[in-house]
């Protein structure tokens, strides 16, 4: 993948989780519960919650992601033989207002004062993406808040990819997303979108269709590579 300036961008999507939210967050905040069970619950409540999504696309078995969310934390807590429902409570409400990554802020400000057009398109619902947004103080900063529920599928079906375009009346190459997951961002680009891989957990390249246009560390690169 390449570095170089990316050109014609008209509109910057963003995934939510894991790009603009830092989802770890949630069980950070229950350390003191926790203790050295915060670690593996978060890697374990991430693994499964992606995992459901797409079981339950191939399943044809839809349910939102509160609720799918929901199931991945308890397979997370039997594991680790945790009981207690109100760390359950606890961690839940957390997923609802994570805290937005250290440069978010900062990047849409920029990329909206220079114009750009700027949305979220996530599997979270939209009561989901509500409450991050808000808690996050973004909300001005976005044109649209876009959730998989529209579609009826999660990532990386092309069906959601398409609500990009619809909302925004634009062809593919006009837009440009952002999603640190890998298997997201290569979804992206086998639909035709440009693509800007934000690798902040030092993934390896998927054996997946697509080719990421260019891959960075954090959002604070992004500005620079759409010349603004």
């Amino acid at each position: 993948m390449s570095e170089s300036e990316i050109k014609g961008v008209e509109v910057c999507v963003f995934d939510a989780y894991g790009t603009l939210f830092d989802f770890n967050a949630a069980a950070a905040q229950c350390r003191d519960a926790l203790g050295n069970n915060t670690d593996p619950l978060s890697a374990i409540w991430r693994e499964k919650q992606l995992q459901y999504t797409w079981q339950r696309s191939l399943m044809g078995q839809h349910k939102d992601f509160w609720e799918v969310t929901g199931d991945a934390l308890d397979f997370a807590m039997e594991t680790l033989e945790i009981n207690d429902p109100s760390l359950w409570d606890r961690l839940m409400k957390l997923y609802l207002t994570l805290k937005p990554f250290p440069e978010v802020y900062e990047m849409l400000e920029k990329l909206k004062s220079a114009g750009m057009k700027t949305a979220i398109l996530s599997n979270g619902s939209p009561t989901m993406l509500s409450a991050a947004v808000e808690g996050a103080g973004i909300g001005h900063l976005l044109d649209k808040v876009l959730s998989i529920e529209a579609a009826g599928i999660y990532k990386p079906h092309p069906s959601v990819y398409q609500l990009a375009l619809d909302a925004f009346g634009v062809k593919r190459h006009a837009i440009c997303f952002q999603s640190s997951n890998a298997w997201d961002a290569y979804g992206a680009s086998a639909f035709g979108l440009r693509v800007v891989w934000c690798n902040r957990y030092g993934q390896r390249p998927e054996k997946l269709p697509g080719n990421p246009d260019a891959e960075v560390p954090t959002l604070a690169e992004l500005p620079a590579l759409l010349g603004i």
